[in-house]
């Protein structure tokens, strides 16, 4: 018989409820972890609970309601990013087959990756692919993810064999999907963006100092979906989102360029985010409503936004392929190999 393999899609997280209590708890995990916040914890820790937990939560989870119903949500039923992640899940299971187990996991929060490995342990699988569902990879995403599995398995005798993917950041298919989407969607309109902003998650500057590769991935990224796009950088333009705190992250920030733009005789713009394979709070409140607010707040006159490439039928079939070739190859003929342990 061969050996059973199963792959984990993992994304970011996402409270368990719209409220204080869950989003503090949820807060703690992921503004602990290293890999987000470098700072020395003799100075972050006091930080972080003295002034953060206290204060942010109640302001996230606002923030949380706005968005829980979002793409057939509920306030007591599961964010949209984890429902979105569930249904690209069924979507990639349909395609590959009964032979593979599929799951869901969260690097924060809930369905938790230890949990899950858990999981597919209790089941009998041997070979375990992850595929963290960062298109870029950064430390703080992708790395982070890597921590976590080898967290999990740091005490275990008995390791499966695991492979994982670090970034699809140039992937032909993935810029092909996401000029796609912005094509599709631009036809739904009745006027015409005059820039289209690709706003990706910020980081600290700090960070790409040191070395992260984060930054020059979301500019490959850019240069070929104008490529793609038969665009320039005038039309199709990168800028960073969701910075916080007192340090200088990367630019140019997203909302600046929104203030900026009306002035500039830009009254029209469209704006998409491809560093994010399932909307969530950062994509449906940050941009469609925080950052559409700040541009016709500004003098703009049309916003829109360009949905995540979330669970639609070309990027689930892109997923499964790329699972298939970068990290299946092999196993569900039943073959045997350790690629990263």
């Amino acid at each position: 018989m061969h050996p059973k393999t199963g792959l984990v899609l993992v994304n970011l997280g996402s409270p368990d409820a719209a409220d204080s209590k869950a989003v503090r708890r949820y807060l703690f995990e992921f503004l602990h972890d290293k890999r987000v916040i470098e700072t020395s914890r003799w100075i972050w820790c006091p930080i972080l609970h003295g002034i953060i937990l206290r204060v942010r939560p109640a302001r996230s989870a606002r923030a949380y309601k706005k968005i829980w119903s979002a793409l057939g949500g509920t306030e007591d039923g599961e964010a949209p990013l984890i429902r979105i992640t569930r249904q690209q899940e069924a979507g990639v299971a349909h395609t590959l087959g009964h032979s593979l187990i599929v799951k869901t996991a969260m690097r924060y929060g809930n369905p938790s990756i230890s949990s899950v490995l858990d999981e597919l342990k209790s089941k009998g699988v041997e070979n375990i692919a992850i595929l963290p569902m960062y298109p870029q990879y950064a430390g703080a995403t992708t790395g982070s993810v890597y921590d976590a599995v080898q967290k999990h398995y740091k005490s275990r005798r008995d390791v499966p064999n695991i492979r994982m993917v670090r970034d699809y950041h140039e992937n032909p298919e993935y810029i092909r999907l996401l000029a796609a989407s912005i094509r599709e969607h631009l036809q739904t309109l009745n006027w015409r963006p005059d820039v289209i902003l690709a706003s990706f998650h910020g980081m600290p500057q700090s960070y790409i100092d040191k070395g992260d590769p984060y930054q020059s991935e979301c500019v490959r990224t850019t240069e070929l979906l104008r490529q793609e796009m038969g665009m320039n950088e005038q039309e199709l333009q990168l800028t960073f989102q969701s910075r916080f705190g007192p340090m200088q992250w990367l630019q140019p920030y997203t909302d600046k360029v929104l203030e900026a733009l009306p002035g500039q005789g830009k009254r029209s713009v469209a704006i998409v985010t491809p560093g994010f394979a399932a909307d969530c709070l950062e994509t449906l409140e940050e941009i469609d409503m925080e950052a559409r607010e700040t541009f016709l707040d500004a003098g703009g006159e049309n916003f829109t936004f360009v949905p995540c490439l979330n669970d639609r039928e070309d990027h689930v079939a892109f997923l499964a392929d790329f699972a298939k070739k970068e990290l299946l190859s092999g196993w569900l003929e039943g073959h045997h190999e350790i690629l990263i342990t």
